[in-house]
């Protein structure tokens, strides 16, 4: 029997693991997960992994660490070294290995760290992370000689990448790029080298101190540096990624925000033509425009849970040529293997545009206009915060004029719109947010909001 090993109880979430370096995060733990990882991926049939890390200044320790607790449990590894979360997720379905596992902070300050896994193509979560968690303290793991092999797929990723881009008639677009300092930052030096147009190259070089800003582009006050050179060198939009490349933020010439579910609007235009009807799939936080947009373009819209790991096992299990979240995950099984890829939607985005002749301004002000509060997210104690959603859901099922979804929390339309509140599976806080087509409709909506968590004894939030 294998010593037991006990983790901070903070650094097994529901969809990866994430820590702070090295006060919860260590690589002593990354190590045992390594073991107890490859002891499970034997047990299903599998011996090989791919292994890849983002640029923080802990990644290599990690990595180094990883590899070592997979090969002592038998698993042969192939090294990639570094480059972005979907440079993992390619080589782990190009190259003969059962599993992928990236060192990656995301989008999280730079003293953070943890690891995002996938089995056979499917996230690895949720249960898997609890039972990985159970086994360790158990000393439930076994003993192995696995071999290890370095790889280089850099230049093969980005030549994927650019095989989907495809030239058309419109001028080539000047576009403003913002790597935040990520992961991303060789392959979009190589990528913008086979694209037309010119191209602005923000913060490319890899910093995991992330010394320009932080690195993740669904907030807005993140954007100010590529607002300023889109506008300074007149360039048609700008694109940014956040720390390891999985997620996309977009603006147009006039610095506005292209946010994920209208980001998705556009992307799906071109999926429908190739595969009428098909299913297209967004998060509960998505606006009614999506809905309504995918309806009227002959597509049949699906409302899922968030989170990119429920995102993707949804994409299989119906299918679904494209998904997507709020949170700028989109994944393209159109064309590619259904992982989420900014750099991808980047290059099928400029590809729509390229071949229509659009200017991304004009498609923004085509779409219908709604007013909505930003995504509200405010404190409320893990033993508490999904007994508040089961104690709002019932006081809701007694209310007339009201239709209920109840996939993710509790997603409330009326008439005047609609409102959610869900609990974070990751944090302890409760997630809100209203739409409406008008501002009167939005304060009904917002006071609506407001009383249901007052009767289950939590403060509003500020709702602005």
């Amino acid at each position: 029997m294998t010593k037991s090993y006990q983790f901070h109880p903070t650094i097994l979430r529901e969809y990866d693991i994430r820590g702070i370096v090295p006060e919860t995060l260590s690589a002593d733990d990354i190590r045992v997960i390594g073991r107890v990882f490859g002891t499970m991926l034997g047990e299903k049939g599998g011996r090989t992994a791919a292994v890849g890390y983002d640029g923080r200044l802990s990644s290599p320790e990690l990595e180094a660490a990883l590899v070592e607790g997979l090969a002592a449990s038998g698993v042969d590894v192939t090294r990639i070294g570094l480059g972005p979360t979907p440079m993992l997720y390619f080589a782990a379905e190009t190259l003969p290995c059962d599993a992928g596992l990236m060192i990656t902070g995301s989008h999280n300050p730079p003293y953070y760290n943890g690891l995002k896994m996938v089995v056979g193509g499917k996230p690895f979560f949720a249960d898997d992370i609890r039972q990985l968690g159970a086994r360790a303290k158990a000393g439930d793991y076994g003993d192995g000689d696995g071999k290890v092999e370095e790889k280089t797929v850099l230049a093969d990723y980005v030549a994927r990448l650019l095989a989907d881009f495809e030239p058309g008639e419109g001028a080539p677009s000047k576009v403003a790029w913002d790597n935040g300092n990520g992961a991303a930052g060789e392959a979009l030096k190589m990528l913008v080298q086979g694209l037309p147009g010119s191209h602005v190259l923000l913060n490319d070089d890899i910093d995991g101190t992330f010394p320009a800003h932080h690195p993740d582009p669904t907030v807005e006050s993140n954007l100010a540096q590529l607002k300023a050179a889109v506008a300074s060198q007149k360039c048609d939009l700008g694109v940014a990624f956040d720390g390891d490349g999985d997620r996309i933020g977009v603006i147009d010439a006039q610095g506005r925000v292209l946010w994920g579910d209208q980001l998705l609007v556009i992307l799906a235009a071109e999926v429908l033509k190739d595969h009428p009807g098909a299913t297209i799939i967004a998060d509960v936080k998505a606006s009614s425009v999506f809905f309504d947009e995918i309806e009227r373009m002959g597509g049949q819209p699906l409302m899922w849970k968030t989170g990119h790991s429920h995102i993707k096992n949804k994409m299989a299990e119906v299918g679904a040529p494209l998904a997507g979240e709020m949170s700028a995950h989109i994944f393209f099984k159109h064309r590619y293997y259904g992982f989420d890829d900014a750099l991808y939607v980047a290059v099928r985005l400029l590809s729509a545009l390229n071949r229509s002749g659009d200017n991304l301004a004009d498609v923004i002000d085509r779409l219908p206009v709604m007013m909505n509060t930003p995504e509200l997210r405010f404190d409320c104690a893990e033993e508490r915060k999904f007994a508040v959603i089961d104690e709002v859901r019932s006081r809701l099922r007694d209310m007339e004029g009201i239709s209920v979804n109840e996939i993710d929390g509790v997603r409330v339309e009326t008439e005047d719109g609609w409102w959610l509140l869900r609990a974070s599976n990751t944090q302890a806080v409760l997630v809100a947010r209203c739409e409406s087509a008008n501002a009167e409709g939005l304060e009904r909506l917002k006071n609506q909001l407001r009383q249901q968590l007052t009767e289950s004894g939590i403060e509003p939030p500020d709702l602005g």
